[in-house]
């Protein structure tokens, strides 16, 4: 007899959606976490970092207020204060979860767990061991920073995103090692606080996930915030030195900085946990599956960033609750991939959702997609906020908005109705009619929806 319907192993985005969701629908569910319910989401992901990013946009304001009129001076930044703001809102956000999570009646069993038989999880804690089964095993065990080979990670002065949420001093200058989200992210954060800061990125552009002209959007407005980033150059070695850090780069420069970032992605947290002895398949640490999360052992899922694609909490989250109805024997639809929202919370920020052109061009070919980009400087409420940017869309021809792309602050708020847009696959002439009020940012959707069903009511290219 197994000990529960359910057994989840790990309590971020996915473990504890799934769950929750699992509760819900009457399943008996233990849920093992070896750290803190929410996982790096919630203590050390998403949620202290849009912290301190809406810390750097009150740095902003207070530094930039007399152009609004408003007389204000920023007299420096106080690092605790930050961060108690910052945890502040964690331990809010915790103290809920783990409220709702003993609400629902779901036993949580603290220690690391590891797999040691067929859906069985031996759990090592302060009280011993303990073994545990489920009909069902769902492995959610997510992701840790990533480092480089040769590049020792000491959390003084090299550090990984982990360590930059625990500074209590704004450093004088940094070298961010990635141009991706977190590195961007980062880089915005600290330039804002009134550091030198300078992006290193091996590919050619920064956020190189998003759109090209999103990167492009991103690499002008930090020229002109003066971020630095060299891209298209890869990282060679770094020493300490009395002062901080100098990092050689190809090519040989060598850029001198306090501490060095290591932003150079996430890798999933799945060795010496049992997995593979279990059955379940891995490549490069990854947990392969089918579309239904299903890791080819029976009754064994896995959900969130040990499987390959987007490492984002909210796919994670919608993974855990699809597979949860999975096994209560609804028949929920699976992921689509390519609809779930992005968003990069850097100033300015930038969102997107569906395919970018190049990937629309290679799927439908160059007659087979129409591009629209409708400029933020024609909305009312984007001029308010002296934010710039645009709305990009692709839409197969006189088909379909198969991709949104945006840039901008606030266009993260946009992402919720782009998605709708995408997802429910719309034409242009679906959306032209709907009403945004007005002023909203919202508005440039509508605009440039209008505009790209052959009725535009401003200037557009």
């Amino acid at each position: 007899m197994a000990d529960f319907d359910v057994l989840v192993l790990g309590a971020g985005s996915g473990g504890y959606a799934c769950a929750l969701r699992a509760a819900q629908l009457g399943l008996s569910v233990g849920l093992v976490e070896k750290g803190k319910v929410g996982g790096t989401c919630l203590h050390v992901g998403c949620i202290p970092t849009k912290a301190l990013l809406h810390a750097a946009e009150v740095a902003d304001n207070a530094r930039e207020s007399e152009q609004f009129g408003v007389r204000a001076t920023l007299d420096g930044i106080d690092m605790p204060g930050v961060n108690a703001y910052k945890d502040g809102v964690v331990a809010r956000l915790h103290k809920g979860l783990t409220g709702l999570v003993k609400s629902r009646g779901i036993t949580v069993v603290e220690g690391a767990g590891r797999v040691t038989g067929d859906r069985q999880v031996t759990v090592t804690g302060d009280g011993g061991a303990q073994v545990l089964t489920g009909r069902h095993l769902v492995l959610a065990t997510g992701s840790r920073s990533r480092s480089l080979p040769g590049l020792e990670v000491d959390g003084e002065r090299v550090l990984t995103s982990e360590h930059a949420l625990r500074l209590e001093h704004v450093p004088a200058s940094v070298v961010v090692l990635g141009g991706g989200v977190i590195g961007c992210e980062f880089a915005s954060v600290w330039r804002s606080f009134g550091a030198e800061v300078t992006i290193v990125e091996a590919l050619p552009r920064l956020v190189a996930g998003e759109d090209e002209a999103s990167s492009k959007a991103l690499e002008r407005a930090f020229r002109k915030r003066g971020i630095t980033f060299r891209t298209g150059t890869p990282f060679q070695s770094v020493k300490t030195t009395d002062d901080g850090v100098a990092v050689t780069v190809e090519g040989g420069d060598v850029i001198e900085a306090e501490l060095l970032l290591v932003a150079v992605g996430r890798g999933p947290v799945t060795e010496g946990l049992g997995f593979e002895e279990a059955g379940v398949r891995t490549e490069r640490g990854f947990v392969l599956t089918d579309e239904s999360c299903r890791t080819g052992v029976e009754g064994v899922y896995a959900v969130g960033d040990i499987v390959p694609g987007l490492q984002l909490a909210h796919r994670g989250f919608a993974q855990g609750i699809f597979v949860a109805e999975h096994i209560a024997g609804l028949d929920p639809t699976p992921l689509d991939e390519t609809a779930i929202p992005r968003v990069t919370y850097s100033h300015p920020e930038v969102a997107s959702v569906g395919l970018d052109e190049a990937a629309a061009r290679a799927a439908h070919g160059d007659d087979g997609i129409e591009i629209l980009t409708y400029d933020l400087g024609g909305n009312g409420k984007s001029q308010i906020l002296k934010t710039q940017g645009f709305v990009k869309l692709v839409r197969r021809t006189d088909g379909p908005v198969i991709g949104v792309h945006m840039v901008g602050d606030r266009v993260g708020e946009l992402i919720g109705e782009a998605q709708l847009i995408y997802a429910w696959e719309a034409h242009a002439d679906d959306v032209a009619p709907l009403v945004h009020a007005h002023p909203t940012q919202n508005e440039a959707l509508g605009e440039a929806h209008l505009a790209l069903a052959g009725k535009p009511l401003h200037a557009h290219s």
